[in-house]
């Protein structure tokens, strides 16, 4: 395999990952969005701060819960687990009891 082939490859997962993390980062906000949950403010409490670019982002991609969709707080702990977001699982599992939020 030659050096543009690989790095050209590199580059192509680096972006999917990248991508990927958007779609998270996405599924996480609309989440809070539709729990009345401030998605900065919860992740504020996971990591002790809210400056993420990829974060503020999806924010700015969430939609009124009333034209959003379901999203069950499994898929998005799953989805969490997936990229190691283990502390911001735990505010989400946290925040999800004290509302009474099924597992679905």
């Amino acid at each position: 395999m030659d050096d543009n082939h690989e790095q050209s490859r590199e580059e192509q997962i680096i972006n999917s990952f990248k991508q990927d993390e958007k779609m998270m980062a996405h599924v996480y906000a609309q989440w809070c969005i539709n729990h009345g949950i401030d998605p900065a403010e919860l992740y504020r409490e996971a990591y002790g701060t809210a400056d993420s670019q990829v974060l503020h982002e999806a924010m700015a991609l969430t939609v009124p819960k009333e034209e959003a969709g379901d999203i069950a707080t499994e898929t998005l702990l799953g989805v969490l687990s997936l990229y190691g977001n283990d502390d911001l699982a735990e505010q989400v599992t946290k925040k999800a009891e004290e509302k009474g939020l099924k597992e679905r």
